[in-house]
């Protein structure tokens, strides 16, 4: 089978590649690691003026999906300009609500989120650690516990994090809005959502280090001659490639058994795992080959090298989804 965009996904690509290149996304995201979340916020309104955040929202509630192949389309985008904030966790806070079933909560937040209007931030202890992705700016913070789901009245200082972009604080106190199998049921389903979105992001970020790789070493030059055309840097540049393209049908297969069937845990798992470690690949090609000069944090590459290993360890740590993959 051959897992090829149409061109209507097609052209979504390209339109959010070419708002997320005019929007200075090196600049958004070391505010928000500096904790100004302004330009962040603005970025946002943009994505979800273009329909972003809706591909994760029913039609009944404002939305246009649930879409998971456009929404794989939008996140690897995403994942190719190093877009800060809680993308991930409030795609997968709408699946949670939705599949629940609770008419209360989805009308109160999903209309919001398709909006762009509320950014929602989602911990599992179980599979993220005590920890919530931006809860200390996230207009909701969900937490499942158990079978218990809450929203938190407020969150815990910011812990240091690998990458100063991803702004981790423990979600504190809050509300039990539901209670019960079904919460179970529906964390299940929006933990698919969020590992097949967070794949999607890495195996963007992969090939954005490998092309700003690929230009430098055209550049650089040693003995005369550009370090691109030595053949050991090309047969690195060559197996960063092919990981990646081995990863991309995978996503989109993932993509299409979630549509169809609702759920596909081995297929998201196998994505997740192949991309996750094609980027953290990337990440180390992209350092060794730019020399010293990758090292330095004044250098906008160190934006995408420092998210490769979360974004790798993120809703299922490689690990997980082997085991997974490999389960009976």
């Amino acid at each position: 089978m051959r897992f090829l965009l149409d061109d209507e996904q097609r052209e979504f690509a390209r339109t959010l590649d070419a708002l997320l290149s005019a929007s200075d996304t090196p600049r958004a995201a070391r505010a928000w690691a500096a904790g100004d979340h302004a330009p962040g916020l603005a970025l946002w309104s943009r994505l979800a003026e273009a329909g972003v955040f809706a591909l994760a929202v029913p039609e009944a509630y404002e939305g246009l999906g649930p879409l998971p192949v456009e929404l794989a389309v939008a996140f690897t985008e995403l994942g190719r300009h190093a877009v800060p904030g809680p993308l991930v966790e409030t795609v997968a806070a709408a699946a949670l609500l939705h599949r629940l079933g609770d008419d209360g909560a989805a009308s109160a937040w999903l209309p919001r989120v398709a909006a762009g209007k509320a950014t929602v931030s989602l911990g599992v202890p179980a599979l993220t650690g005590p920890y919530a992705l931006d809860a200390d700016v996230a207009d909701a913070v969900l937490v499942v516990e158990d079978d218990a789901l809450r929203l938190a009245d407020s969150a815990g200082p910011v812990q240091p994090s690998a990458d100063p972009a991803r702004r981790l604080a423990r979600p504190l106190g809050g509300t039990v809005l539901a209670r019960g199998p079904a919460v179970a049921v529906a964390t299940a389903y929006a933990a698919e959502v969020a590992a097949l979105a967070t794949a999607a992001q890495s195996l963007g970020l992969g090939r954005a280090l490998l092309d700003r790789t690929v230009a430098y070493v055209g550049q650089r030059t040693q003995f005369g001659v550009p370090v691109g055309s030595f053949q050991a840097v090309k047969h690195r540049l060559a197996d960063t490639l092919i990981a990646l393209e081995f990863a991309r049908p995978l996503l989109y297969a993932a993509a299409l058994a979630l549509a169809g069937h609702g759920t596909a845990p081995r297929e998201i798992a196998a994505a997740k795992v192949t991309a996750g470690e094609a980027a953290h690949a990337a990440a180390r090609t992209a350092l060794q080959l730019h020399g010293a000069v990758g090292y330095t944090e004044e250098l906008d590459l160190s934006l995408w090298i420092r998210k490769a290993r979360p974004l790798r360890d993120a809703w299922g740590a490689p690990a997980v989804c082997r085991a997974r993959v490999l389960a009976p």
